[in-house]
């Protein structure tokens, strides 16, 4: 069987019995999921099922889900099994058949779909574990010799092999596992399923989900007993295909075959070749679905993995951009089962180039110096750093060139000066927040019965309150009906109020906790008491919904001029809607020029005036998409989705659980406030609308008319008169032996953009000491926040060099003092200072034009 016909014959068996077919979810969990940085599993999209906190679409469900694992990334290429990214088959049931019902389907599909012997296929079940208080899983033994596998060909396994977690927290239970007895010939006579052996092959994991743990590792009963089993398509392939490693099967031959196309060395090593084919599959996956390159959480992966491929291939002697080879393989072996890729084609192709561009220009560089390192046979914390934090090395890819030369590398001091660096930058991320379980049990815990929210519809509600709870002094209360928006998709929870309708009691809502579907308030009381059954008044604070539905409605708006504007690449990346202001963050690679922002504010605003109607309608997912709807990457939608459009839908179009004006003109006026960095390969968008935009706009025209008198002129020859002063003002310090300002002008001018930072890398005559100092200061100071300046000159047989970073790019990770030591050493000299501004000197001034590049490149991996 070809990979495609394994998949379709899994699913298709169980769509004959019953199971409701689902799309992959997406490699980036579901925004309420934080216990996995990426898919590792098959139920992990389906984790809001298991426990309890959505309704499922039907009780029996089967996928074939895109998986990736970091922990393995190490080993790809030096098993015969392992990957990164991979498929899972699977079949779920949510409370329906449980352990004996997992064991005849498994058992009718392994025999009449995929034509195994039962002679050959052996299962493995839980022994128990007393630590845990759960004996041998006797249920299951019982089910595997209700259909005929005999008692010795079921064998008792711990713990470690056969109970299974979805992560740190959450649902897990005890498994049970099929294995293909290969033979003797591939052991020994005593081997069993569960050992290190390759006589058994494990093919099939069948998870009995019983229990939910929470972060003390205690066990409870889950509401429901439910089915996880996951079959992983590669290997079930290496078994059919009758071949003796992944990398034999059909969707990865095209790859290793490509590899030893482009290949120059004489004999293409198979690690090698194997890692490239791997990681593009995984780099082409993780790009489709959201992830782009960084130096946190998915995006380092993301990295990590690009630049491992890109250093592999030129262990195998490829020349120029080669990852976009790849991708277009990766496209025609698995584009059928996955149309997302080609619909997201020229993203991934977009952010392939910039990183094999980017790391290409550094790498050569960086393996020089490892390579000395490596020959002096020590390889110290300070160095490995300096491989990262210059030339954009993962430290596990030092790490790992560092073994095969038989070098150690400090890993506990290069995490000590990893943590240093972030104490000072302050640029690290935090946790990926709390358990989601804390919140669904506080609100499942108030009533089962779950909120009808009726906030798109009324901003007041007569309802009935449904319980309350007081919970570490907070008072939290359910009601029936409830008009209040829950915070979700960036935007905030709504404010207001509920009163009783007998006039004795009065409370201000202070949060609005989701969970689910479902929510609760926390509310503090003003007066009186709420109390269970009580009939209440629930009015939301129109004046703030308004502003957060203008604010909403603008960041659609934003997204689409964004796309219009920049390519079909951008795509959001995270968002707040408040009432103050909405944020809007997005992949691109630069800053806005002045002109791309004009535009962008100039298309939000036309639409806002042509007072376009904003519809929200349920649909379902298939259609959504069909339509050309867009989804917010990570989130997580069932088959009956909400969409807004807005006009006809051809300009913005997206799927959202938000709260929107009823037409753009509601919005009044959208104002960009600022457009930075937010992130390697993010941008952020900062804005305001409606009331709060003609408010600023007439603080600016309050402070132009007053700088106006100041200048004595009218607001439209503000710009000339000052003009005018700082004219005669360089004039008089360049009488004063200050800076030419012709020359500052001139630098300022060369800069070039170097991933959204503006940067000048340039060279003077006859300049040192102070005046370079100043020099480099003023140039700096032309560039912006986001500039770099990089001035070097030849005095007296010398070399200077002044290096200036401004705050936006010192923040981005760009220090002066790491920059300036990079080109002294080029030029044989050293030199250091503060992250805002370094001096060095060096003996070589006929070096002076390679330590400009290798500065450059230092900016660039520091970027990166």
């Amino acid at each position: 069987m070809t990979s495609d016909e394994i998949r379709e014959t899994f699913l298709a068996f169980f769509e004959k019995h019953a199971h409701k077919r689902q799309r992959s979810g997406s490699l980036v969990p579901a925004a309420f999921d934080p216990s996995v940085l990426l898919t590792t599993a098959g139920m992990h999209p389906l984790k809001a099922y298991f426990m309890g906190l959505e309704a499922p679409p039907a009780p029996r469900l089967t996928s074939c889900q895109k998986c990736f694992r970091t922990p393995d990334i190490d080993n790809v290429g030096v098993t015969a099994r392992h990957l990164t990214f991979f498929e899972m088959l699977g079949n779920f049931s949510i409370g329906d058949y449980f352990k004996q019902g997992a064991v005849e389907f498994a058992w009718d599909l392994t025999l009449n779909g995929f034509g195994f012997k039962p002679e050959d296929v052996w299962a493995t079940v839980f022994e128990g574990d007393p630590a845990m208080g759960i004996g041998p899983d006797e249920e299951a033994i019982e089910a595997w010799l209700s259909v005929g596998v005999p008692r010795e060909r079921i064998v008792l396994c711990p713990a470690s092999e056969n109970f299974w977690w979805s992560g740190e927290t959450g649902p897990c239970g005890p498994c049970s596992e099929l294995y293909l007895d290969r033979g003797v010939e591939w052991g020994e006579p005593d081997d069993l399923p569960g050992g290190e052996n390759e006589r058994f092959l494990e093919f099939w994991n069948l998870v009995f989900m019983q229990f939910d743990q929470d972060e003390q590792k205690q066990l409870t009963p889950l509401p429901n007993q439910n089915i996880d089993t996951g079959m992983g398509l590669n290997r079930m392939a290496v078994i059919l295909q009758d071949v003796e490693t992944i990398f034999d099967t059909d969707q990865f031959l095209p790859l290793i075959a490509l590899g030893r196309e482009l290949a120059t060395v004489a004999e293409p090593e198979d690690r090698s070749l194997r890692i490239l084919a791997d990681h593009s599959r995984g780099m082409t996956f993780l790009i489709a679905d959201g992830v782009v390159p960084s130096n946190e959480d998915r995006g380092y992966v993301l990295r990590r993995l690009m630049r491992r491929a890109i250093q592999h291939g030129r262990r195998l002697g490829i020349t120029g951009s080669f990852l976009p080879r790849y991708v277009d393989v990766v496209l025609d072996t698995m584009g059928a089962a996955y149309p997302e890729l080609h619909a997201e084609k020229d993203r991934i192709l977009k952010w392939v180039l910039a990183e094999e561009e980017g790391f290409g220009r550094t790498l050569e560089q960086g393996m020089a110096l490892l390579t000395d390192h490596l020959s002096k046979g020590t390889l110290d914390a300070a160095a490995a750093f300096q491989l990262h934090d210059t030339f954009g090395f993962p430290v596990e890819m030092t790490i790992e060139v560092a073994e095969e030369a038989g070098v150690t590398v400090d890993e506990a001091g290069f995490k000590t000066l990893m943590d240093e660096q972030r104490l000072r930058s302050a640029g690290g991320v935090g946790g990926k927040g709390g358990r989601v379980g804390g919140t669904a049990d506080l609100v499942r815990g108030l009533s089962t019965e779950p909120t009808t929210f009726v906030g798109y519809e009324s901003l007041e509600q007569h309802t009935t309150v449904a319980a309350v709870t007081e919970r570490d002094g907070k008072t939290f209360v359910k009601l029936a009906e409830s008009p209040f928006y829950a915070q979700g998709g960036g935007q905030v929870s709504d404010a207001g109020t509920i009163a009783c309708d007998g006039g004795d009691c009065e409370a201000r809502v202070a949060d609005v906790l989701r969970a689910g579907d479902d929510q609760a308030l926390e509310v503090e009381l003003v007066t009186g008491t709420l109390k269970e059954g009580e009939r209440v008044t629930a009015t939301v604070d129109r004046t703030a919904r308004h502003a957060i539905a203008a604010n909403h409605t603008a960041t659609h708006l934003l997204h689409a001029a964004l796309r219009q504007t920049l390519g079909d690449h951008v795509s959001q990346a995270g968002s707040y809607v408040g009432p103050d202001k909405l944020r809007f963050d997005f992949n691109h690679t630069q800053r806005l020029t002045d002109a791309e922002r004009a535009q962008v504010e100039d298309q939000i605003n036309a639409w806002v005036l042509g007072n376009h109607p904003v519809r929200s309608m349920s649909t379902t997912l298939d259609e959504a998409r069909a339509l050309g709807a867009m989804a917010l990457f990570g989130e997580k939608y069932g088959d009956v989705v909400r969409m807004v459009e807005v006009g006809d839908g051809s300009f913005s179009r997206e799927l959202c659980g938000g709260t929107h004006v009823r037409s753009t003109a509601e919005i009044g006026l959208v104002k960009i406030l600022s457009e930075g960095s937010s992130a390697a390969n993010v941008r952020r968008i900062e804005a305001i609308t409606g009331p709060a935009a003609v408010t600023l706009l007439r603080e600016h025209d309050a402070a132009l008319s007053g700088a106006a008198t100041a200048l004595r002129t009218q607001p439209a020859g503000v710009v000339d008169a000052i003009t005018a002063l700082q004219a005669k003002a360089k004039a008089a310090a360049k009488a004063g032996g200050g800076t030419d300002a012709g020359t500052v002008d001139r630098l300022a001018a060369t800069a070039t953009d170097t991933d959204g930072i503006a940067v000048v890398a340039a060279s003077v005559d006859g300049v040192g000491g102070k005046d370079l100092a100043e020099l480099t200061d003023h140039v700096r100071g032309k560039l912006g926040d986001d500039g770099v300046a990089v001035l070097g000159s030849a005095v007296d047989g010398k070399v200077a060099l002044v290096v200036a970073a401004g705050p936006g790019a010192i923040a981005r990770g760009v220090k002066a003092g790491a920059v300036v030591k990079v080109a002294a050493q080029v030029v044989g000299g050293g030199g250091g200072g503060k992250d805002s501004m370094a001096q060095a000197g060096g003996r070589d001034p006929g070096k002076l034009a390679d330590a400009l590049d290798a500065a450059r490149a230092a900016i660039q991996a520091a970027l990166a």
